[in-house]
């Protein structure tokens, strides 16, 4: 149970398994007739302003699914049925960690089937004004490289650069929390947006200063959670990625942009099956939730 960071809205979500090649699926279980059911997917991105937006060919439609999305793909997870009884993913303290807490509680199955990877053959770029998204091909693995550089000195520039591995995830990457700058707030929520940020579920900044109490968790925290929320609109592909994403200064709009160019041209990847030397310490068989958090 929590608060959506962009609407406001209290909602709950629950985890379920799900059976090999089901991938991702958000079940409306707010609406009439049962509930509408939306997978993960590109092909169902209607929205990536400040969020991603996923929505069915009627509009039924869930939002903020990047960091769920993201802690999907940090834990090896393929197959789940997100049960969720409003329009946004609730925002939890503004970071993947307490998804990540929650189905490390639950559990995960190994399915008996092989786990499939979408490799990166070769490399695609999108500029967008000083915005730059690119992705091209890993020797294993997902590599994310990321940069960014803001005019407020408490965030300023900052880069990281990992492959996504499940112990770096799980202690860096997860645990980092979305951030916004003070002076941008009442443009948002006129624009219908940040209706439930708060310095619970967002880092605020205001210049030279972090108007949260708790300060950063990490030096890094900035960059990071750009990377997070790259990680999670990557994963709307429908597969673990074998290849190495490079970010400047960009946005869920220019990964989501990014994504349909790669993925529009079959040259440019292929369907494999994993084996050892295709990821550090992965995952061989697709995974499902053991039981609901």
């Amino acid at each position: 149970m929590g608060v959506g960071l962009h609407t406001g809205a209290r909602v709950a979500i629950k985890l379920h398994p799900a059976a090999p090649g089901t991938g991702i699926v958000f079940r409306r279980v707010d609406l009439v007739g049962g509930g509408a059911e939306i997978r993960a997917h590109w092909s169902r991105v209607a929205d990536s302003r400040m969020c991603t937006v996923i929505a069915d060919p009627s509009g039924v439609s869930v939002a903020t699914v990047e960091h769920l999305m993201s802690a999907f793909y940090g834990l090896g997870i393929d197959n789940a049925m997100v049960e969720i009884n409003g329009p946004e993913v609730p925002a939890m303290d503004g970071s993947a960690h307490p998804f990540v807490f929650l189905m490390e509680c639950a559990g995960t199955v190994e399915l008996d089937s092989p786990r499939k990877a979408l490799r990166i053959l070769k490399p695609t770029s999108y500029t967008n004004g000083t915005k730059r998204v690119a992705l091209g091909p890993s020797s294993g693995g997902l590599v994310v490289d990321f940069t960014i550089d803001f005019k407020a000195a408490a965030i300023g520039r900052q880069s990281c650069s990992f492959r996504v591995e499940p112990e770096f995830f799980r202690n860096e990457v997860c645990r980092a929390r979305t951030f916004g700058l003070l002076s941008e707030v009442t443009a948002l929520r006129e624009a219908g947006l940040a209706r439930g940020g708060s310095l619970e579920n967002s880092i605020v900044v205001d210049g030279d200063r972090i108007l949260n109490e708790d300060g950063l968790r990490s030096a890094n925290e900035f960059v990071y959670h750009k990377a997070l929320d790259a990680i999670g609109d990557m994963y709307l592909s429908g597969f673990p990625i074998i290849g190495h994403f490079y970010g400047s200064c960009s946005s869920h709009a220019d990964t989501s942009r990014l994504m349909r160019h790669v993925l529009a041209d079959p040259q440019k990847w292929e369907i494999v099956e994993l084996e050892a030397d295709d990821m550090v310490d992965a995952w061989l068989n697709p995974s499902s939730l053991a039981a609901i958090a």
